[in-house]
This record gives C-alpha cells, structure tokens and sequence, in this order.
C-alpha cells in the first residue's frame, strides 16, 4: 500500500524559514542540498510511514499519535491517519523541542 505524503502550511513554513536561514548564513547551495534530503526523508514515508520513531517528548506524556525521522539535526514530525501521511514540522532537533512539540502540536 503506498501512501500520500502531504505537507501542512506549518511544515512549508519551517522549510522556507530552513532555506532562509542556510542560504543567509552558509549558502543558497548548502540552503537546496539540506532541503533536497529532507523531502528524499519525508517522500520515503509513502512506502513505511510506521518506520518512525516516536518522539521522545510526547511518549513520556503516553502520546503515540506522532511520529519522527531525522536528517540530523532536523527532526520531520509526521502523524498517519488513513492513508495519508501529515508531515507537521521540520524543525532543527537542538531547539527546545519540549516547548515547541506542546507549542506546535498539543495546541493547536
């Protein structure tokens, strides 16, 4: 069974705001090189979505919905309803993600 990989405006966000930030304080090229390997990471989830780990933050608070692959240091979070695979957020793994995982997921 393949599945559909979409992406919400928040995780479209978190990639302009990636480039943004590598093309300004690296280069445009090191910019499309990690953006590139992060779709080839999230476009990999229509074959295996289960694959991901759960992230660590929510399954203290018994949280199972969600799940994560990495591109070190990024972090895709991702949750699978259906056939479908939401793609939530693509954020660097060194940030506060404790705050930012009930910020961006449990509020919302």
């Amino acid at each position: 069974m393949s599945f559909a990989v979409l992406l919400t405006h928040d995780a479209i966000r978190d990639l302009d705001e990636l480039y943004d930030y590598l093309a300004l304080h690296d280069s445009p090229e090191k910019g499309e090189h990690v953006l590139r390997q992060i779709e080839k990471t999230f476009t990999s989830l229509a074959k295996s979505p289960e694959r991901g780990a759960y992230p660590k933050e929510l399954l203290v608070l018994g949280i199972r919905e969600y799940r994560e692959l990495f591109f070190k240091p990024y972090r895709v979070i991702y949750r699978v309803v259906d056939s479908n695979v939401y793609i939530l957020m693509i954020v660097d793994g060194r940030r506060d993600m404790q705050n930012l995982l009930q910020r961006r997921l449990l509020t919302a």
